[in-house]
């Protein structure tokens, strides 16, 4: 028996990226409260954090045959809310240790739906005939967002962490039956590989170019859902509500630029498209270093997630178009590279804010932009066979 509201395709998978993106958001705008509660510096964090990361990169590279033994639909109608679950189940967590392992079987239930949710936006824009994973990342964004927001209004309330997320369970259920209840897996894409693609893809040079387009994108915005609240804590000493909305900005600026990615990479080039956006993620990247008020670093936050919104799709299509190999090898060296830096990176800038200050978890990531200004051209369609297109 199905429950829930019969969608159309694509709006499962909208709100299937929403769903999920919302579970795993209301932990971060309580970071400053859980660093506070385990009396660590931000070092001792970040290695707790990493718990997730290191679960989630598991996952990603083992997780396949266990989604395909056990259906899609069933994995991540039971992913979702188990999230929800494992999350308050972590804030628990007496250590830095403890938290580690508890954010450890959080990670490997992350993995399993970016395998599917993944996947299923993929073979559903084939399906349609219209590309929809730009869109489809955007709710990712826009799922985040709402999760910072209402972490937010719960922390300036003073509700402790543990019972924030405990009530967030029957709202991840609630959401979970009502937009996916009805979820069934699209069909293979036809004519596509059912081979497996090897579990650790070894990279070209072109692939590792590619890396340094979208690697201070992976980094920035990791560091803008980890560290954003804590640097307004710390910094400018703002009330709980306003740590956790710098969250949610990070989070809302990018779905609102990746609502309208498609278009722009539709009308002018790639390479035009990735160069403004690492300039404004750059210029983000500056005014949160050296914001003199609050509101500077607010237009900041909000510039890198515009400016680190497209920068992986970009360069994963242009991975799917070399012509030296398979195209899902390529892709696959791709985003085990940038989902190691993105996952890893940021709970690593734990060190670099506890030793050289909280702007310097930010300020690392300028270098990586002028990187990826000097590798942007390989997003030419010229290093392809087939014109380049938005995820």
């Amino acid at each position: 028996m199905k429950f829930g509201i019969d969608l159309p395709p694509q709006i499962k998978v909208f709100g299937a990226f929403f769903v999920y993106s919302f579970t795993m958001g209301s932990m971060f705008p309580r970071l400053p409260d859980i660093q506070r509660a385990l009396g660590v510096a931000e070092g001792q964090l970040g290695l707790a954090l990493i718990g997730s990361a290191l679960g989630t990169l598991i996952s990603l590279t083992f997780a396949g045959r266990f989604i395909e033994a056990f259906g899609y639909r069933r994995v991540l109608l039971t992913a979702i809310p188990v999230l929800s679950v494992l999350y308050a189940l972590a804030m628990w967590a007496q250590s830095p240790l403890t938290l580690f392992l508890l954010l450890l079987p959080v990670g490997l239930t992350i993995g399993a739906i970016e395998i599917i949710i993944n996947i299923e936006a993929d073979r559903v824009e084939h399906a349609i005939g219209r590309r929809i994973m730009s869109r489809a990342h955007a709710f990712w964004s826009l799922g985040f967002f709402s999760a910072g927001m209402v972490g937010a209004f719960i922390a300036q309330t003073g509700l402790a962490p543990q019972w924030h997320l405990m009530l967030m369970i029957p709202v991840t259920l609630l959401l979970t039956v009502l937009i996916l209840g009805r979820f069934e897996a699209a069909p293979h894409r036809s004519g596509s590989s059912t081979e497996e693609t090897p579990r650790l893809a070894k990279p070209t040079m072109a692939v590792m170019l590619l890396v340094g387009v979208c690697l201070s994108a992976m980094l920035m915005e990791g560091a803008g859902i980890d560290w954003s609240a804590i640097y307004m804590r710390d910094i400018f000493a703002v009330e709980p509500f306003w740590a956790g909305f710098a969250v949610a900005l990070v989070a809302g600026s990018q779905a609102f630029a990746r609502f309208f990615a498609d278009g722009f990479v539709e009308r002018y080039s790639p390479v035009l498209v990735a160069r403004v956006l690492l300039t404004v993620l750059g210029i983000g990247v500056v005014l949160v270093f050296f914001a003199p008020v609050a509101f500077a670093a607010y237009l900041g936050f909000a510039l890198i997630g515009i400016g680190s919104s497209a920068l992986f799709p970009l360069a994963m299509s242009a991975a799917a178009q070399q012509t030296d190999r398979p195209a899902a090898i390529n892709v696959a060296a791709l985003a085990q590279f940038s989902f190691t830096a993105f996952l890893l990176g940021p709970p690593l800038l734990g060190y670099v804010a506890e030793h050289f200050g909280i702007r310097w978890a930010f300020g690392v990531g300028f270098p990586l932009v002028l990187l990826g200004l000097f590798t942007a051209h390989v997003l030419s369609p010229r290093h392809s066979a087939k014109p380049v297109a938005a995820e």
